[in-house]
């Protein structure tokens, strides 16, 4: 089991496999490397809670959730980076925000993670679906 501290969920364990891999960071935080998924209450929402700081972590959701015909093209690069062999394993998140009655997602920089290996990307994408919609 890996310990750590968090400031949002306090003291933490969690056994080494769901440890996620981020070998080049996130979009300007490159130090933050290594990250877990903690369930949102009793939402589809996730915190991406960093390893590396104890202060950061990011509510983040599947692009679905906001826009139903969300999809992305990959390159054969990115799959090659995060070594994926098979679709089904490729989970997309976006990182989201509440602003008033606004959520408001990144889809510009969403999150690609290969759950079989446990690596995982954040990738800067010119393509941009509606970003924001209503609340409830």
């Amino acid at each position: 089991m890996i310990k750590f501290d968090t400031s949002r969920f306090g003291s933490l364990e969690v056994e080494p496999h769901r440890v996620i891999d981020f070998p080049e960071g996130l979009i300007g935080l490159p130090e933050l490397k290594k990250f877990i998924l903690i369930d949102h209450r009793d939402t589809p929402l996730k915190w991406l809670q960093s390893l590396d700081d104890p202060d950061m972590a990011f509510i983040v959701g599947s692009p679905s959730l906001l826009v139903a015909e969300y999809s992305l093209q990959l390159e054969d690069g990115v799959r090659k980076y995060l070594q994926l062999n098979k679709e089904e394993d490729l989970v997309p998140l976006v990182i989201m925000r509440v602003q008033g009655e606004d959520i408001i997602a990144n889809f510009q920089g969403p999150i690609l993670i290969n759950a079989e290996k446990m690596r995982a990307v954040q990738l800067v994408v010119d393509s941009k679906p509606r970003a924001s919609q209503k609340a409830g």
